[in-house]
């Protein structure tokens, strides 16, 4: 792979990251979860051919305990979806 392909690689991949950042931000923001920190990881990006990482980072116990209704919420609703009731 020739030096403009690696950067174009290179760019796709951050460019994924961000994408997904973006995805997870509307998701989440649309069940009333915001995670403040939210981003994708700078150091991940740097480099001749980054492996960019999400960030998911800190956030405040009321966001930690929303972020865990609504988990629990999805986790009942697929069990039920699939037929696996306790």
């Amino acid at each position: 792979m020739e030096a403009t392909e690696r950067r174009r690689a290179a760019a796709d991949r951050v460019r994924a990251a961000e994408d997904t950042v973006a995805r997870l931000k509307e998701g989440l923001a649309g069940l009333g979860v915001t995670l403040p920190s939210l981003r994708v990881d700078p150091v991940s990006c740097a480099g001749n051919e980054p492996t960019p990482l999400v960030d998911l980072g800190r956030c405040n116990i009321d966001t930690a305990l929303r972020l865990c209704e609504v988990l629990a919420e999805k986790a009942e609703s697929a069990e039920k979806g699939s037929g696996h009731g306790g």
